[in-house]
Formats: C-alpha cells, structure tokens, sequence
C-alpha cells in the first residue's frame, strides 16, 4: 500500500492497510516500535487499532498468519482526540481507559500524531509546588455541598479537584498541596498519598478556615522555588507551565492569572458632561480583565502571609503593590471556568 505524500514518515509506520495479512501487521508493529498500529481504509481513514495482543489472540484462536482478518480483530471502539486537546484532558483519557498510546486524528478521521503516556508524564517536569485550594464549604451550590465539598463534586464523571490534580501533573508538577478543612476526610480519603496518581500530595490542615490567602501559610519550611496557587474550583486547560515561566522570567515578587471578560449593559447609556448631554451608547459591552484565581508566589512574598489567621490573597497583591515590589499579571486566552454557583456547574457539565 502506498501512503500519501500528506502523512509524515514517522506516522506511516504505524498503519497497517485493513485488506493486509496478520504477518504483515507484525512486520509493521515490529517497525513501529509502539506496541500499536492503526489500521486504515483506502482513503487513510483510521478504522481500528491493533495491539500484538490482538494479533497473538487472533493467532491463539487459529487464525493463520496469511490470514487477512484484520476487520475481525482490530478495535473498533478505540479512543482518540484531535490537535486541538489539551494535555490535560489527553492524561484524563489515558488514565480512565488504562491506555499507554492514544492518536490524534484530524476531522476526516486520518492519523495526525500520537501521544504515549511516557511523553505525557515526563513532560517538562518541574521543582515547583503547588498548592490547591479546597477546603471551602461552597455554600452558594448548597444542598449539593451539604455532603460532599465542592471541588469534589464531578465533570463528566470526574471531580473537579481530580481533573485539577491531572491537569497540574500535565505540565510536570509533581509536588501538590491539598488545603482542606471542609469535609475534608473526603478529599483525604479519595487522593491519599496522590501514589495512585503518580504524583506526592501533602495536606494543608485548617483548623479554621483561612481564606484563600491563609493556607499558603502553612507552607513549612516555604519552598526555595516560586509556588503555584490554584482555586480548587476551577475547570481549566490553562497553560501553566507557561505560567511559571512568565512569573520567573519577568522577576516577579507575584504573578495574577487574568482572564478577559465581557459584560452587556441591559439599557442604552446616557454619557452627561455638566448636566449636557454628549453621546448615547445603546447597550454597550464593557470589558474587563478578572481573577482568574491561579497564582504564583516567590518565596519572599509567601513569608508575609501571616500564619494561622484568616488572610485574602488579594490582601496579599495589595501589600506587594503598596511597598513597590513587581507583581505580574498573566492573560489567561485557554478554556477556564469558575465552577462556583450552580450556573457555571451546569455549564461545566454540558447541560446548559
């Protein structure tokens, strides 16, 4: 079978033509190196995959190796994403599905690339902590948090809090700090050690609460890198890496993630100088650039959080900015959501 000029030559070693024998299929997984290849139609399309456990059952069933039954024993129910997937949701995939190899396909159906969980993990692994906080009582999505805190609620069958910890470990974050107070045996009992994750996850123990600021605090001894800040709410393909990266590279004592958002006034708007009028704007939209509630802290700016008391991080940029120390602001421009109130739940969940 000859392949287009349009498929890279290290992504044709990974297909196999659908009318092709079982031995040439093990010639091309034995090429591949990957442990699977993708058995394509006349036109490239991808119509299932085919692991050497495939072939060796279908051998073990008594097919022969000259036998053309690929249709018979590919996998026809195989996952895949497009280019445009985050890494993120492309750990969440593997993880779910106990999958090493998932490919990218594009709108026709053809293979474009292929992430391997390796890649994934090994990604950009960095020294930084990270700290998620998650020990409010999210009273504004009660009674659905009269029983279970609210980062532990789900999104497509999965806690927020949980899809967080991946997206976090997406980009080389290894050490992560739950802060908990709330219901905060069921977090505890759902992460553990964060071991079944493949990540370290330690706990900030609240007493009370400490705001959003407070449990940062905790921190003991304060780590020598810059440490990242994350609401234990949000839903978000945010690039974090280069989140830190902006943070370090602009010298910053502490960095706001921002993200741009618009609001409609319902009424036409009367602009008056001196009792006169000089211009009527018809419903206009105003725009803003809002906490994104994701952070970065230096080391010298967590040491002015004061320990065990009720602290806002705003509280915290405010002092920054008051004694002149550098303090960023990063556009956020990927998917993000506040999951807060029970419209931003429903919006998360695809049933708005």
């Amino acid at each position: 079978m000859r392949w287009g000029s349009d498929v890279a030559p290290e992504l044709s070693k990974l297909l196999v033509p659908l009318d092709a024998t079982l031995l040439e299929a093990l010639r091309v997984l034995d090429a591949g190196a990957e442990s699977i290849m993708f058995v394509c139609d006349e036109r490239l399309r991808v119509v299932g995959t085919l692991t050497d456990g495939d072939i060796r059952r279908a051998i073990l069933g008594g097919a022969s190796l000259d036998a053309r039954c690929l249709s018979a024993s590919m996998r026809k129910d195989f996952a895949f994403v497009t280019s445009a997937t985050g890494r993120a949701e492309v750990l969440d995939i593997m993880r779910s599905r106990d999958i090493g190899q998932l490919p990218i396909l594009d709108a026709d159906g053809c293979l474009q690339g292929l992430h391997t969980i390796g890649q994934i993990i090994a990604a950009s692994e960095r020294p930084n902590a990270v700290v998620i906080l998650a020990g409010g009582r999210g009273t504004r999505l009660s009674p659905l948090t009269e029983s279970i805190p609210k980062p532990m609620l789900t999104v497509a069958g999965r806690p927020i809090l949980e899809r967080l910890v991946l997206h976090v470990m997406s980009h080389g974050l290894r050490r992560i700090c739950l802060s908990v107070n709330y219901l905060a045996h069921v977090i505890e009992e759902h992460f553990g050690d964060g071991s079944r994750f493949g990540c370290h996850i330690e706990y900030l123990r609240e007493d009370t609460p400490l705001g959003t600021g407070g449990p940062v605090g905790l921190l003991d001894p304060v780590p020598a890198q810059a440490v990242l800040v994350l609401n234990g709410d949000l839903v978000t393909q945010c690039d974090l890496g280069r989140l830190l990266d902006f943070h370090e590279d602009g010298g910053y004592a502490a960095t706001l993630a921002v993200r741009p958002y618009s609001c409609q006034i319902p009424f036409g708007v009367a602009d008056v100088e001196e009792q006169r009028l000089v211009g009527v704007r018809e419903k206009p939209t105003q725009r803003f650039l809002i906490n994104a509630g994701m952070y970065v802290l230096s080391p010298e700016t967590i040491r002015m959080i004061p320990k065990n008391e009720e602290f806002p991080i705003t509280d915290l940029f405010a002092k920054c900015l008051a004694e002149g120390t550098p303090v960023g602001a990063h556009v956020v421009e990927q998917e993000w959501l506040d999951v807060g109130r029970h419209e931003e739940l429903t919006r998360a969940r695809g049933e708005a």
